[in-house]
């Protein structure tokens, strides 16, 4: 792996400037790793360093790994995208939609008119959200006293759609189902069937739901930004003995384990030669299947949890069967039809199937989508293209 003095210096230049208090940072191309890097500190105020082998929660970049889990599924015939879930999971087997509340305050509901398949929720169009960038969900949450789904109770899913399946896009729990759907249609609990069938042939050996004692002592610290824009050290742990494991957040990884999953998408479904995923169905998880419809920016109904986030815009985004698609080549950054998508502790990744290019970067910092740190995402993006363009008459 050559050395990259740029994106070093960009990258300790963002730390020193307080952007966060520590981030890791690498990218490969299909021929492997080409930049790894960690600054900082695990924590303001910490003196322990950030290093590579730092654990971080991925909050929402859990999402790719369990719709990938669905679709080995699929690629089985133990789940179908367009069939009705009801018969698997029957709790979904009479959704109800938030139509409003009554003078009183009291929710509104009607039946869905049309049944949740895997395909709704793998394309996040069921009509399921999230309280966070919600402002109706919130209110209905705060209403029936239902908890979030980070606590890891079964009855945080339990919230209605707010619109009939297929309608639109929205982001929400829906793969927080689509992982009781692995769990339904396997047998095995979530966490075993992700380790059995991803996590041991991709050799991800510091990725899980569980914290044990050598992954929590590498834990980087989480963080809340002030508004001074300082950083104040919060407490925060995934619920350890959940009711069900969240697969839409729940999930611990490293930098090195995330580039390895991600590889899998740049070697068409393939792990050091041996096959994980067929390659017609890494091709399927990379098209659009949310036709016209777009992935719309998010709104914060949580200023403490979330910023505004609406990555590109003034561009139309998509959504495949486990990322958002950029539908314009992104100038200086990724191809068009890249994949990508975050976590809510400001995680960031991409991968562009085009150029066979990939990176992550990891901080541990709210609210998300902070500026600062999507700054220094979209800088090193270009840093690792720049480095990278190829010559005349030569390829990436």
């Amino acid at each position: 792996m050559a050395a990259l003095p740029e994106i070093d210096r960009l990258l300790g230049d963002a730390v020193a400037a307080g952007h966060a208090p520590g981030i890791v940072a690498m990218a490969a191309t299909a021929d492997g790793p080409v930049y790894q890097g960690a600054f900082g500190r695990i924590g303001a105020g910490a003196a322990e360093p950030m290093t590579l082998d730092r654990v971080f929660w991925i909050a929402s970049m859990t999402k790719a790994i369990t719709s990938t889990a669905a679709m080995l599924l699929v690629e089985r015939g133990q789940l179908d995208l367009d069939r009705p879930l009801a018969s698997l999971l029957p709790e979904l087997a009479a959704p109800q939609v938030l139509t409003g509340f009554t003078p009183a305050g009291e929710p509104e509901l009607r039946p869905a008119n049309r049944p949740i398949t895997l395909r709704h929720l793998l394309t996040h169009t069921a009509g399921f959200g999230y309280p966070t960038w919600n402002t109706d969900l919130r209110r209905y949450q705060e209403k029936t006293g239902i908890p979030a789904v980070s606590s890891g109770l079964k009855r945080s899913l339990a919230m209605p759609l707010t619109f009939d399946p297929g309608e639109r896009w929205q982001y929400g729990i829906n793969t927080d189902w689509v992982g009781r759907a692995v769990e339904a249609a396997s047998g095995e609990g979530l966490g075993a069937f992700l380790r059995a069938n991803l996590f041991e042939p991709l050799g991800m050996v510091d990725t899980g739901f569980k914290l044990d004692s050598a992954h929590r002592a590498r834990l980087a610290g989480m963080h809340a930004r002030q508004a001074d824009g300082s950083f104040e050290v919060m407490p925060f742990e995934v619920p350890q003995a959940p009711e069900f494991e969240m697969g839409g957040g729940g999930l611990y990884s490293t930098a090195h384990d995330y580039m390895a999953f991600m590889a899998m998408f740049l070697h068409g479904g393939r792990a050091k030669g041996v096959p994980i995923l067929a390659p017609e169905t890494v091709q399927l998880m990379a098209q659009n299947h949310i036709g016209d419809l777009t992935a719309l920016p998010l709104r914060t109904a949580m200023p403490a949890l979330s910023n505004d986030a609406d990555f590109f815009p003034g561009m139309a985004k998509r959504w495949s069967l486990a990322f958002m698609l950029n539908s314009e080549a992104v100038p200086g950054r990724r191809g068009r039809q890249s994949l990508a998508w975050a976590g809510l502790r400001n995680t960031y990744f991409w991968i562009d199937p085009a150029r066979r290019v990939a990176g992550v970067l990891l901080t541990q910092i709210i609210p998300f989508a902070d500026p600062r740190v999507l700054d220094v995402f979209a800088a090193f993006e270009t840093a690792t293209y720049a480095e990278l363009l190829p010559r005349p008459g030569q390829r990436v």
